[in-house]
């Protein structure tokens, strides 16, 4: 029931990216890509912890929101399923956890902790006064590569930076496309986003600008590290799976949004990954 109420199966769109943030902070300390399974446990338990809190803390701060809304009316804490209290709770829970794993890192990577929940529980509150929150949902996904990076070399460099400017870029491009479903409903109750600012049409032109700038990342991070042509085809290869997302949704058709943004994410960065160990391994 919780795992279901902070729709615990969509950590697979931001935990590839984690993973190649680690594989590559690895690389680029002479080693194979695998930091070892200490490692690569603790990053996947803050990884996934993080996201608790922030979709915890998301589904308690927007529960009034939630309740008006008819796509969302039928989340638990609207229905009664669980409270405020019981989402709090299993917030605070899963903070405790995730300082725990980020202390078995090492210490930058609990130090900053903190800073990163800050922004995961801040983040919610950001559609009541700017457009541009639909934006900062996408820095909220792309804490996880520099995360991972941290978690492995206890560090940061330009190339963790490049990785999560793409994820930042990806990430806000799917939840300008899937906030458009509320478009109408969020101008009636003075809520921001890209597509109530500029309409429907605009977001999904703003959405797939970023998508192409997300790739020129990608592309530039294969460039930086001298990566091999696995990782230029996977970039190829999503660049691909990004275009048949709009085939699947339009300004005029959402009847697909759920597909386009479910399956697509997952496809997006699950390839990344592959193409990342494949790149890495020849």
């Amino acid at each position: 029931m919780f795992l279901d109420a902070i729709k615990f199966q969509e950590s697979v769109f931001a935990l590839p990216f984690a993973y190649i943030g680690m594989v590559l902070a690895d690389v680029h300390t002479g080693g194979n890509g695998f930091p070892g399974w200490h490692t690569f446990a603790w990053i996947t338990v803050a990884m996934v912890s993080a996201r608790t809190v922030g979709m915890s803390a998301n589904r308690v701060i927007d529960r009034h929101i939630d309740a008006k809304n008819p796509r969302s009316a039928q989340r638990h804490i609207p229905q009664g399923i669980l409270s405020a209290a019981e989402m709090t709770t299993l917030a605070v829970v899963a903070f405790g956890i995730f300082l725990f794993a980020a202390y078995q890192l090492n210490m930058l990577a609990f130090v900053l902790a903190p800073v990163a929940t800050a922004y995961l529980v801040f983040y919610p509150y950001t559609k009541r006064f700017t457009w541009t929150a639909n934006l900062l949902l996408g820095w909220a996904l792309a804490i996880s590569p520099s995360g991972a990076w941290i978690g492995v070399n206890g560090s940061l460099s330009i190339e963790p930076v490049l990785l999560s400017l793409s994820v930042a870029l990806w990430a806000g491009s799917f939840d300008i496309l899937y906030h458009t479903q509320d478009y109408e409903f969020q101008r009636e109750n003075g809520l921001h986003s890209v597509a109530a600012r500029f309409g429907v049409l605009n977001a999904f032109r703003i959405a797939r600008t970023l998508d192409v700038l997300a790739v020129v990342c990608l592309i530039t991070l294969w460039v930086w590290m001298g990566l091999g042509w696995p990782f230029l085809a996977a970039c190829g290869i999503a660049s691909c799976i990004l275009w048949y997302k709009y085939r699947l949704v339009s300004p005029n058709d959402l009847s697909k949004m759920g597909m386009a943004f479910g399956r697509i994410n997952a496809f997006v960065s699950t390839t990344m990954l592959v193409g990342t160990i494949v790149a890495i391994s020849i």
